[in-house]
């Protein structure tokens, strides 16, 4: 019987105390399962389900453990600590993917479509001259093609839109221009009327919208940034939405969290913050994330969505 240490906070487990156990009865393991306020012997744990605002950070104790399983798709609060030896595995889930899916698709719908513009002005005009293009008239450029920017991507494809992809690696997905490389970040962010990053937090990308790639985006150009807060440089996108050089910015995720009241993206006009709910973690979709995880290890099976420590992700 596999012992498992729910290393969370007391409000996870309240929220997972009965849907993990069900998941992992539906997969056929009978498991002991411990949240970490109720404590476990660390050598007796074999699994760890673990979050980044939870207590436990020294993970050198639990020598037997064969993973640790993140409750969080972005694994930048962990990769990095010393102690943890064992596999880490981050999470993949349905739910969180259909979340920033929708996310993103109403945002870039709304900015399409000029709803705020309309919405802004209720003035008797009638201002029957903004119609927008069709779909396959604008061109919307997806930062990062892991399983969340790829599913943004197809959706945004699928509507119809002209959608540029890059990453760092070569791809190659249906319907969408995949660039990689320095000089595919050069004209993936040339071409891009609409800018959606969902890149990870990595040493690469820390900074990576800095005033020089800012300034290649075409003049009036919208942001959406729900994937990490660290990609975006602050100071360079409020100089370049007070120029008019980019005419929006729907941010979900930043440098600090929560973002302080006295930040000035949220008194900013052409700003709209949103408080880092793009892609939530559902309990019910991540509970059975997690006992396919472990289901696979106890069969014998390799890990799923191990996180590659070179590459932060």
């Amino acid at each position: 019987m596999p012992r498992i240490l729910f290393a969370a906070t007391e409000d996870d487990w309240h929220d997972y105390r009965h849907c993990l156990p069900r998941a992992l009865q539906e997969k056929g393991i009978q498991a002991e399962l411990v949240p970490v306020h109720e404590g476990m012997d660390p050598a007796l744990v074999d699994y760890i389900v673990y979050a980044p605002a939870g207590p436990l950070q020294d993970f050198s104790p639990y020598t037997k453990a064969r993973a640790v399983l993140s409750l969080w798709a972005g694994v930048e609060k962990i990769v990095g600590n010393a102690s943890l030896t064992q596999p880490l595995c981050r999470m993949v889930d349905h739910g969180l993917e259909r979340g920033m899916v929708e996310w993103v698709l109403g945002h870039v719908m709304a900015h399409h479509l000029g709803i705020g513009f309309f919405a802004a002005h209720q003035d008797g005009v009638w201002r029957n001259g903004h119609a927008a293009p069709l779909a396959s008239d604008r061109k919307v450029t997806v930062l990062g093609l892991g399983a969340l920017g790829q599913a943004c991507a197809k959706m945004l494809a699928q509507v119809g839109f002209n959608v540029i992809g890059w990453s760092r690696s070569p791809k190659e997905i249906e319907r969408i221009t995949c660039l990689s490389g320095d000089a595919g970040l050069k004209e993936a962010l040339i071409e891009a009327e609409m800018l959606v990053t969902l890149l990870p937090q990595t040493p690469q990308t820390t900074n990576l919208l800095d005033a020089a790639h800012l300034g290649l985006l075409p003049e009036g150009a919208v942001i959406l940034n729900p994937g990490r807060g660290t990609v975006l440089v602050d100071e360079a996108l409020l100089a370049a939405l007070d120029a008019g050089e980019i005419g929006h910015a729907v941010l979900d995720v930043f440098r600090v969290e929560p973002l302080p009241a006295t930040h000035p993206f949220w008194a900013h006009p052409r700003v709209t913050v949103t408080p880092h709910i793009a892609a939530a973690t559902r309990p019910e979709t991540a509970s059975r994330v997690i006992a396919e995880n472990i289901a696979s290890a106890e069969a014998g099976q390799p890990l799923l969505h191990l996180v590659d420590r070179t590459r932060g992700y």
